[in-house]
């Protein structure tokens, strides 16, 4: 296992200790009721962000109010890497953050981050709704980041300002914003182009002022973050599908009653599939958003020449945990 070291380990906290009393994470409310405080990067209208708004709903409802989630999104409470510290530190109860940043906590989660793992959307279910997805999920579990479930962040695919990319080619001399990945840092540079990563909050600006040349996400982040109003080219490659993750700090879950964890249970099966639906309309609403918008959607027939760029970061991971994982998430199609 492999646990993070603090990102800022000689930043004076002090002057932040008003914060952490305010977002302690766990916390009375009034009498007997507990109040789980969640912080994430992404925007209220996100379909994550609503899916986590039903988990909250449904909590309150199935304990009769005695358990609540207070959700804090737009990084209110810090970035997805700073809030995960958080939650190992205790100051936070709860957050949701993309698999890729996952990674430099955990090591199973590595796997997710390898170019073109699944085969579409049905495989990848099968796999996180399956033994696989919850191995991973439990895997954090000593290190504090106990995972409750997976919110669909669907494909993600490149897209750029100045030019489009139609080939790994295109990619030469961009400089291309992923998040804090070794895995998309090391797709992005097998493909040709410069790994930059930037925070989500900065991306707007990065792009509008030409930090970066481009960026890859899903259709939906593309147009609720409003980038396809500075990057108006999408090229459709889906080289990642890489879940959200709602991870609570091992401690608060474990400590609950065994009425309420199942009833947590049952809240996050209803929240999960709220949100898979609202992802739905929300992909097919931002491809359509974007086209009325002008932006030039690049669909491939062939995807083989960013396969083969990639094929090394394959052949890094064999005899490894991440290695194995992806021979049996593979193996899952070729039953």
């Amino acid at each position: 296992m492999h646990y993070s070291r603090p990102l800022f380990p000689n930043l004076p906290w002090l002057f932040l200790l008003p914060l952490f009393v305010w977002s302690v994470g766990c916390s009375p409310d009034r009498g007997d009721t507990v109040v789980f405080r969640l912080g994430h990067g992404l925007n209220t209208e996100h379909p994550v962000h609503r899916g986590m708004e039903k988990l909250a709903e449904e909590l309150e409802a199935r304990t009769g109010g005695e358990v609540r989630i207070r959700v804090f999104p737009n990084e209110q409470l810090g970035t997805e890497r700073q809030s995960l510290e958080l939650v190992q530190q205790g100051s936070l109860a709860m957050t949701k953050v993309s698999s890729a940043v996952m990674e430099s906590f955990q090591e199973e989660y590595k796997v997710y981050g390898l170019p073109f793992l699944f085969d579409d959307g049905e495989h990848m279910w099968e796999v996180l709704d399956g033994e696989i997805g919850r191995e991973i999920l439990e895997s954090g579990r000593e290190g504090n980041l106990l995972g409750l479930c997976y919110y669909d962040a669907g494909a993600r695919s490149f897209y750029t300002t100045r030019r489009p990319i139609r080939s790994p080619a295109d990619l030469e001399g961009m400089n291309i914003r992923v998040q804090q990945s070794p895995m998309s840092i090391q797709m992005v540079r097998a493909l040709g182009g410069s790994p930059t990563p930037v925070p989500w909050g900065e991306l707007y600006s990065a792009l509008q002022q030409g930090v970066v040349d481009g960026a890859e996400n899903n259709p939906p982040s593309y147009h609720t973050a409003n980038h396809f109003r500075v990057a108006p080219y999408f090229s459709r490659n889906e080289h990642l599908r890489l879940p959200d993750v709602l991870v609570i700090r091992t401690a608060l879950f474990d400590g609950l009653s065994g009425e309420h964890r199942e009833a947590f249970r049952e809240a996050l099966r209803v929240s999960v599939e709220y949100q898979r639906e609202l992802w739905k309309e929300a992909e097919e609403e931002a491809l359509r958003v974007a086209r009325e918008a002008g932006v030039e959607i690049i669909e491939f027939d062939d995807l083989g020449p960013f396969q083969e760029r990639v094929r090394g970061i394959w052949d890094e991971v064999e005899g490894t945990v991440v290695g194995d994982l992806a021979g049996r998430i593979r193996a899952l199609r070729e039953e």
